[in-house]
């Protein structure tokens, strides 16, 4: 029986909620559009399965190379996880797979941080992360985090320019003596020198994690440096510009294999979704193809041009330019046409005329949870098919918003444009 006849209540708001998708300009950053390919892989009956442990392994721990799970039946099972292990190799690890291990069991960003924190350290031991109020993320360290109840967090910020002063992370990393430094942020619009955190963390004898998880597609199609071989860890989500739904990919140095396989499973999470690893070989392999490679050029030329198109109309960008998907606007520093300088007012205000973004915290914010910013993102409209001349209408549309905030009569206006501006990209 279908679920409209089951649950007409439930089915009406994922239709409502379809709709509001397919009719509002979608900037968050970490949000996409996921393929029918990928839907019908996480819906299929992969969901069913139980598969404690994992492919390559017996109970103790020693790799062998005949299948065991606790669990008997599993030999589809096994044969989707291997593949998809091979395929995160291969994107993540190009001629070099032999080198490196996979784990794709992971459920999300911060459970998957959370455990290479416990693989790699004991309780106290010190990481490093980029600072939550400079573009950092809750699990780099943050105090709210349990990566700071169970490990000692050192938390380092931005230079005056807004980008990484390389020199005072060092500084900063030879008087904390940390055992992990993590690489990374989630509003960091810059490319990161993975090779100078690199010679910073064999410096002090560190592990170096590379978080991609906002930058992933960028780093695969070569838009971006990789962190390999300078890291000895990588680890990214696999939704953001990569358009998967959610969960999360370890990729690291072999010889770290087994304590990454044993941090996730068992000591933090349970039973893996097979349905979830299911739709990741598939996102694999999609991400290897030239159009993948295409789309992934597109979304970095969007959010270059609409920065552009901002900074013509007096918004001003943190650290001048974007090099990757995101932009961050700090919204007190831009034009005297604005008649508010609430980021989060301007935030609420777009969102009415259905444009879709967040207020975000800016570098040397006063007060973080009164941000100043907002932060905007490209890889959902790309998704669409979005181009340059997209970019330059929804630049328009932010500007005649966020100058007009409290004009209802323009903000019925711009939403009644923007969802004739949808027609076109969610027929």
């Amino acid at each position: 029986m279908s679920l409209q006849k089951l649950y007409p209540d439930i089915a009406d708001l994922i239709q409502q909620e379809k709709t509001y998708q397919e009719t509002t300009i979608r900037l968050i950053a970490s949000e996409n559009y996921q393929t029918p390919a990928v839907t019908e892989a996480v819906a299929s009956i992969y969901a069913n399965k139980y598969s404690e442990w994992y492919p390559h392994t017996r109970e103790d721990g020693e790799r062998v190379n005949k299948n065991w799970r606790y669990y008997q039946g599993q030999q589809n099972t096994n044969e989707i996880e291997r593949l998809a292990i091979q395929e995160a190799l291969n994107l993540f690890a190009p001629g070099m797979q032999e080198d490196y291990h996979a784990n794709v069991q992971a459920l999300s960003w911060a459970p998957a941080n959370l455990a290479i924190q416990t693989a790699l350290l004991d309780v106290w031991e010190t990481l490093m992360g980029l600072s939550l109020d400079f573009g950092g993320h809750l699990t780099h360290g943050h105090k709210v985090s349990v990566s700071s109840k169970f490990f000692k967090a050192v938390q380092y910020p931005l230079g005056e320019d807004n980008l990484i002063d390389y020199d005072l992370v060092e500084q900063m990393a030879i008087e904390h003596q940390p055992k992990l430094i993590i690489a990374w942020a989630s509003a960091y619009p810059r490319a990161m020198d993975f090779e100078r955190f690199g010679l910073i963390a064999k410096k002090v004898w560190a592990y170096l994690l590379a978080d991609i998880s906002h930058i992933s597609g960028l780093v695969t199609s070569g838009l971006h440096p990789h962190p390999f071989p300078h890291a000895d860890i990588v680890m990214t989500t696999t939704h953001k510009i990569l358009r998967w739904p959610r969960s999360a990919v370890i990729v690291c140095k072999k010889e770290l294999g087994k304590k990454i396989d044993r941090a996730v499973f068992p000591a933090l999470q349970w039973w893996p979704h097979m349905n979830t690893i299911a739709w990741m070989l598939v996102c694999f392999l999609d991400a290897q193809t030239d159009a993948y490679k295409n789309y992934a050029l597109q979304v970095q030329k969007n959010a270059i041009h609409l920065g552009k198109e901002l900074t013509k109309r007096g918004f001003s960008l943190i650290s001048w330019w974007t090099d990757t998907h995101l932009l961050l606007v700090n919204i007190k520093k831009s034009h005297e046409r604005l008649m508010c300088t609430k980021a989060s007012k301007i935030a609420t205000s777009l969102e009415k005329a259905w444009i879709i973004l967040n207020k975000n915290s800016v570098p040397w914010d006063p007060k973080p949870r009164l941000p100043s910013g907002i932060r905007i993102g490209t890889p959902a409209v790309t998704t669409l098919g979005m181009k340059e001349q997209e970019m330059t209408k929804i630049a328009d549309r932010i500007e005649r918003v966020s100058v007009n905030v409290d004009n209802s009569d323009v903000l019925s206006t711009v939403r009644e444009e923007v969802e004739e501006f949808m027609k076109p990209f969610c027929a």
